[in-house]
């Protein structure tokens, strides 16, 4: 696509050779006239056709930026309505922006990012993050655009590192009992049963500005992590249930109103698919291990499948783009042949919802389940849109005292050539964690009251490394250390290529009057010098400036061949003939598809103006032929609960 200046400048060049004045003395006053007013309608049309109508324009050409970003071009969304509006919905830089509840701020975004939010067209995909990222409604090319975002974590599935500091009245009135969302809630029932506290955090935490923010920080994607509770809970279970889901939705217009593209993280699954306490419940995994750990797996597949429908409507398939299915599966509990035949099976629910291939429904992501890169090398070939996700953390592994000036290039040796393996050997890598932390300092990083291996006081460690005193006051930080940081951050944004960072934003310790876990907020960070501000400033830093030489197969990225698995590497059954700790699949607890569906619906204000504009919400189902019940228990059999642990024994007998 044309930069404004280039087009506008043809553009006026046309209309003067239109419009040359004539030799009258009296025509030439008329005629200056006359331009006067055409440069003044000029003045004001050429802005609002490049913020507006050009994005909407598949004829527009495509134009690529220096470190590989290209502008894709695509026809009106199928989505927008292109109903006429009198108010402001659109502007760059210095504008006026009015938020969803009614209060106003200055937008602010040296990018080149364009906002757009019409009531009356609440479908309009034309706003932009930054220049070089394409619109959500032009194309984005994987594997030459680059994904660059960050992670909100902490919002919608609570974890205590993130909200016990930045809303302590969630956790601190129950001391060192609440470790997790499952302990937290259950707590909060029995008090009094008010989930005010819960919703205040789903209403605070993150907002809308926080959205204009990270766009501002040239961050074109993000990582929003969910749980199954968004959707439902069943009998016994404590989650605070459905509301999360209300959140998301507003997430998703803030992300389509500043041009931000998504990642849905599925980030707690029933059961725990890892037992850390980001799953829901710290303890043991019940996924696809143990007693329950089919069953549980069963009716993960069907939230997977209610959110894929719900996101592969036209209404969000352009902003929700990416779906994570399963974070941080412990495959080394779990057992690899199952988690592939896991991850075949939601695939094929994704591509069922969606369609296959370019723009219908997202791409699907399978997280390593930490496993190597090889056990991935040619996964499902033949399959549509598919990404290898991957959380290269050091923090959890062998402490260092180190300086962080050592760790400048460890990002570019330990990661960059894994990552171009990937892209060449299974297709899209991206980074859907990683951050700054080189050490597991920080407040209750590894869980409430546990302690860190750097100080020797965590229950898998015994010897200290040091204080982690100095590497959480970053107050105190020296220019050294903070440019020691930046390198660590650029060289990981460098070698990962496509990251998302982990997280945005920690806030303050209550105790401590201040963020205690700095290397783990990027919004500190970018406030504070050791994050870039342009993160385009990373390209190069490992000495490569396009690390991934080859390009993208047609059929990686939804074009000719997409969706052909090969025999070879699809051939998976399902379900897995044992399960983990549970023995013979046929010997365990499983349900039949038979319940009501819980379709999830859109969000409240948008239908309160769809209705008084005729805009069609859509019903939340997007493949009408899907007919399935949900899967639910048969009447004569027994069930255990789902977090029952892998050492009990299956019910006997399992049916009557």
């Amino acid at each position: 696509m044309a930069s404004v200046g280039s087009r506008g400048s043809r553009y006026l060049e046309e209309k003067r050779a239109a419009y040359a004045p004539p030799r009258s003395k009296r025509k030439v006053i008329i005629g200056c006239g006359i331009l006067a007013g055409i440069l003044l309608i000029l003045a004001i049309v050429i802005p609002v056709y490049f913020a507006v109508v050009k994005p909407n324009n598949k004829n527009s050409n495509n134009n690529g930026d220096s470190d590989g970003d290209s502008n894709g071009s695509e026809a009106p969304s199928a989505t927008s309505t292109g109903k006429p509006t009198s108010v402001l919905v659109t502007g760059g830089s210095g504008s006026k922006v009015t938020t969803d509840d009614g209060t106003t701020f200055t937008y602010k975004n040296d990018f080149g990012g364009i906002w757009y939010h019409d009531p009356q067209d609440p479908w309009h995909n034309g706003a932009r993050a930054q220049s070089w990222s394409p619109a959500l409604n032009e194309t984005f090319k994987y594997g030459v655009d680059k994904i660059r975002g960050v992670n909100i974590g902490g919002w919608l599935t609570i974890e205590p590192p993130l909200i016990f500091l930045y809303s302590p009245a969630l956790f601190e009135p129950f001391g060192t009992e609440a470790v997790d969302e499952y302990t937290l809630h259950t707590l909060i029932k029995a008090q009094d049963g008010n989930w005010d506290k819960i919703e205040e955090h789903y209403k605070t935490f993150i907002t809308e500005q926080d959205f204009a923010n990270i766009a501002a920080a040239g961050l074109n994607f993000v990582r929003i992590p969910i749980p199954y509770w968004a959707i439902e809970v069943r009998e016994g279970e404590p989650f605070f249930p459905k509301v999360a889901w209300t959140y998301f939705l507003k997430g998703i217009e803030w992300a389509r109103k500043y041009g931000i593209r998504i990642n849905l993280d599925f980030h707690a699954l029933p059961g725990s698919q890892n037992g850390w306490n980001h799953s829901g419940k710290l303890g043991t995994v019940n996924f696809l291990n143990g007693p329950m750990g089919y069953a549980n797996a069963q009716r993960s597949l069907d939230y997977i499948r209610i959110i894929a429908e719900f996101i592969s409507q036209p209404q969000y398939r352009d902003v929700v783009v990416l779906f994570g299915i399963a974070n941080e599966v412990q495959g080394s509990t779990v057992g690899k042949e199952q988690v592939q035949a896991f991850y075949l099976q939601a695939y094929e629910i994704v591509r069922n919802a969606g369609g296959t291939g370019e723009g219908n429904g997202p791409w699907v992501g399978f997280h390593d389940a930490f496993f190597g890169r090889d056990d991935w090398s040619g996964f499902l070939a033949g399959g549509d849109r598919m990404t290898l996700d991957s959380h290269p953390y050091i923090a959890f592994g062998g402490q260092s005292a180190a300086a962080m000036s050592s760790f400048a290039t460890t990002p570019c040796d330990n990661w960059g050539a894994g990552v171009n393996g990937t892209m060449a050997d299974f297709g899209f890598a991206n980074a859907g964690e990683w951050s700054n932390a080189v050490s597991d300092c920080g407040l209750f990083l590894n869980g409430v009251g546990l302690g860190t291996r750097y100080e020797g006081n965590y229950t898998e460690a015994t010897t200290a490394v040091g204080s982690c005193e100095p590497l959480l006051d970053w107050e105190n930080w020296d220019d050294t250390m903070k440019a020691a940081v930046k390198q660590f951050a650029m060289a990981s944004m460098d070698a990962l290529q496509n990251w998302f960072f982990w997280t945005w934003k920690i806030g303050e310790s209550t105790e401590w009057g201040t963020v205690r876990s700095p290397a783990w907020s990027y919004s500190l960070g970018l406030a504070n010098g050791w994050m870039p501000e342009d993160p385009r400033e990373a390209v190069g830093v490992c000495g490569n400036t396009a690390p991934f030489q080859g390009s993208l197969a047609a059929w990686q990225t939804g074009g000719a061949g997409a969706g052909t698995i090969t025999a070879a590497t699809g051939d998976i059954a399902w379900p897995p003939a044992t399960i983990s700790n549970g023995g013979a699949v046929t010997d365990l607890p499983s349900y039949t598809p038979t319940g009501s569906v819980p379709t999830l619906t859109a969000d409240s204000a948008i239908s309160k103006a769809a209705t008084a504009t005729k805009v069609s919400l859509g019903n939340g189902w997007n493949n009408p032929d899907d007919k399935a019940g949900l899967m639910t228990d048969i009447a004569s059999c027994s069930y255990l609960d789902p977090w029952v642990g892998p050492t009990a024994a299956p019910p006997s007998p399992l049916c009557s």
